[in-house]
């Protein structure tokens, strides 16, 4: 923040070097760490190296430098003092002011605070990637909610962001569940909850597959016909793909999710085929079909050792891997988007898949490649280390968790606000529990391991997504019991309780907040970020009066109420989670 006052004193210290023969732009400004007061540090080290006239060592100049600018450097209004210490030169802002500027320009911007401006860059995100007859569950949640996360926060700092999904449409997932469908549900329609309904068919198929005597050897002919091209097969794989595109878009509606390209995992097959056959042309992949699949092996032609290994491209019955697919869908999106950087959402598990396909492409002549990004994160168990499949007994659907999060929330909102009409609580319940549902899935490093837990998701009083709503529904109660609210000027010209300094200082750090969050790939952060500011908001919220304040006290703090539910409502926003104004 303040980058005008940055320039301003920037100008005057490179006048000052032009006035006494130093050189110019050798001077940045940091944050002094915070010690209830606020300042800017210039480190003059860069300009003392670059001084022709230096007498001594570097670090004796600056200081010596340091000195000579405190004493030189007019200080524009909203500075109390200047110090020369061990090479810094440090100034520090008019308190009054300083929070005054932070609150207004947050009262200001509104929404639009912590934006950064257009940056030209053109970025896509590819999450999700569901499998097509098969139920979404938990364990897929935490890539939805991360990337979308990452989208949001990566628009926040100015990239174009192209959110894609790649789907799974073809393979015997989808052979099985068509087959088991034609046996024993021919003509049957999905009915208002599709997800369930394709979930359920699922589970049966899977089911029968394993365990009933010869079901096996009838989805084995009944893929040989998908292989040859029949007709009706081809057609029924249209119409059922599209039933579970749609139960992918409740779930997607549900949580707040859309995407700006779709594509799918069929689009890309025979590509991928002609792909394996021009590497096999070039020398790059060993074919060793029949009895061996077709291969790269990168450590053998890169010198390394045990760091790319082989990369199986095509199996040895010319049938495609998830390789074959992916190489032709990452020259897919360049070429369609000419793309600054693309983002993978994928399991950490993928990693050494990642690692080599982007060094196959490398080897292939795009230069391009060292562009893609690898977004790795762990799964999500359940209770007792349960790990999350789609197997019968340790799946949770996603209505099953809305539904049980939101009877857990609407009990807990029932009791903190009886007086809210019946429709009013089902939504905030809903929202509460999506929001449970989603903090602890960002909240954890991407790459640790999250194990769910209801206890800690819907804790009112801990790290979590009902805490944090919680501090955005009290500033709205203030502000909503205010006179004249929205109308409130900062001044701040009163003796500032520390509850006041610690919020207006981690008010003023969001715009750093998110930007860090986006260089890192890291919504974890934000998170951590949005729990640390409700509770700086809930300390100045129970050690400070508001409402019964008076005169320019009772204004200026109305005035951090509404910055504050900017910033809570911001962060909410971005991590994907809605902020209800009542509870």
């Amino acid at each position: 923040m303040f980058d005008d006052i940055k320039s301003q004193i920037a100008l005057r210290i490179d006048a000052y070097c032009q006035q006494n023969d130093l050189p110019t732009g050798k001077v940045e400004f940091r944050s002094i760490p915070f010690s209830g007061e606020w300042g800017m540090a210039a480190p003059l080290f860069p300009l003392a190296a670059a001084d022709p006239n230096k007498t001594g060592p570097v670090p004796q100049h600056a200081q010596h430098l340091a000195e000579r600018l405190k004493d030189a450097i007019a200080l524009p209004e909203g500075f109390t003092r200047s110090e020369a210490i061990r090479g810094y030169l440090n100034l520090y802002f008019d308190t009054a002011l300083y929070a005054a500027s932070v609150i207004d320009q947050i009262n200001r911007e509104g929404a639009q605070f912590g934006n950064a401006p257009a940056a030209g860059q053109t970025v896509m995100v590819e999450y999700s990637n569901p499998n097509t007859h098969k139920p979404l569950h938990v364990g897929h949640l935490r890539n939805v909610i991360l990337g979308g996360s990452v989208c949001n926060i990566l628009e926040a700092s100015g990239n174009k962001v192209i959110r894609a999904n790649y789907i799974g449409d073809i393979g015997l997932h989808v052979i099985k569940w068509m087959c088991n469908y034609e046996l024993y549900h021919a003509g049957e329609q999905p009915g208002e909850d599709k997800m369930r309904w394709m979930a359920d068919l699922y589970s049966e198929a899977d089911r029968r597959f394993h365990e009933q005597e010869g079901f096996e050897e009838l989805v084995r002919d009944y893929f040989a016909r998908w292989d040859a091209g029949d007709e009706h097969i081809h057609d029924l794989w249209l119409e059922t793909r599209q039933w579970s595109m749609e139960g992918f878009e409740q779930v997607y509606a549900l949580l707040g999710e859309h995407f700006d390209r779709i594509y799918f995992e069929s689009d890309v097959e025979e590509s991928g085929k002609q792909l394996v056959d021009q590497l096999i042309e070039s020398g790059l992949a060993s074919d060793g079909r029949p009895e061996k699949p077709v291969i790269v092996d990168l450590d053998a032609i890169l010198g390394t050792k045990e760091e790319f290994r082989v990369a199986v491209i095509l199996r040895s019955d010319s049938t495609s891997l998830y390789a074959t697919k992916e190489l032709p869908l990452a020259i897919m999106k360049f070429e369609e988007y000419d793309l600054d950087q693309s983002i993978y959402v994928i399991d950490v598990r993928q990693s050494l898949h990642m690692k080599q396909m982007q060094k196959l492409l490398e080897l292939m002549g795009y230069p391009w490649a060292k562009r893609i990004h690898h977004l790795a994160y762990e799964i999500v168990n359940l209770p007792g280390n349960v790990i999350m499949s789609s197997r019968d007994g340790t799946v949770v659907l996603l209505d099953d968790l809305v539904r049980e999060a939101t009877q857990r929330a609407l009990a807990v909102v029932r009791e903190k606000n009886p007086g809210i009409d019946a429709t009013t609580m089902t939504d905030v319940a809903l929202k509460v529990a999506l929001g449970a549902i989603k903090y602890p899935m960002i909240s954890r490093e991407n790459t640790k391991i999250v194990t769910f837990d209801w206890e800690n998701a819907l804790d009112f009083n801990g790290q979590s997504a009902p805490y944090i709503q919680y501090a955005n529904v009290r500033a709205n109660s203030i502000l909503r019991r205010a006179d004249k609210p929205g109308a409130h000027k900062a001044s701040f010209g009163y003796p500032l309780e520390p509850s006041e300094v610690n919020l207006i200082e981690l008010l003023s750090k969001l715009p750093d907040e998110i930007s860090r969050s986006a260089k890192e790939f890291k919504p974890s952060s934000l998170a951590s970020y949005a729990y640390e500011l409700a509770k700086a908001f809930n300390d100045f919220y129970n050690q400070c009066q508001v409402l019964k304040a008076e005169g320019e006290m009772r204004v200026s703090r109305l005035s951090l109420v509404q910055a504050s539910k900017v910033c809570l409502e911001k962060t909410l926003n971005l991590l994907g989670i809605q902020a209800p104004q009542v509870m």
